[in-house]
């Protein structure tokens, strides 16, 4: 198994375990400050996306996300001897595997990161993947000789 698919597995895993550790130990819709004015945790569920937009779509967010799994599989077969491509593209199928998981199992997707300094939606480990890997992609792919 090449490491790239190593990797999303892990952090599937661990987004999940997160998630399941935060429904489990905090009660819905309240926080608990980690770091005051940074950081707090916060136990939401989103059926919709960032900022609960499209909320209630589960069956767009559902399409949406296989269609994005069969082409990041695709790509990272393409693209499997770059490894900055490679690393970007698992991130992102991480993030999407993560937060389809749960749409498909509970109909909604478990948030728990919430920025205190700023009005930013609560997000969880997937949803940092998928940001972190579209700005490797987007550095790989600027940085790339045609």
């Amino acid at each position: 198994m090449s490491i790239s698919l190593i990797l999303v597995v892990v952090l599937v895993v661990l987004d999940q375990l997160v998630k399941h550790w935060v429904t489990t130990s905090i009660a819905l819709g309240t926080s608990h400050v980690v770091i005051p004015g940074v950081l707090a945790l916060t136990d939401l569920h989103n059926d919709g996306a960032a900022w609960s937009m499209l909320q209630g779509q589960q069956w767009f967010f559902a399409i949406i996300s296989v269609v994005a799994i069969a082409v990041i599989g695709y790509l990272m077969f393409r693209w499997r001897r770059q490894w900055p491509l490679m690393i970007g593209l698992a991130l992102v199928l991480a993030g999407t595997l993560g937060n389809f998981i749960d749409r498909l199992m509970n109909g909604y997707v478990v948030d728990m990161f919430e920025l205190l300094f700023v009005n930013f939606p609560v997000f969880n480990v997937a949803d940092s993947c998928l940001t972190i890997g579209v700005l490797i992609l987007i550095i790989a792919i600027l940085r790339e000789d045609d």
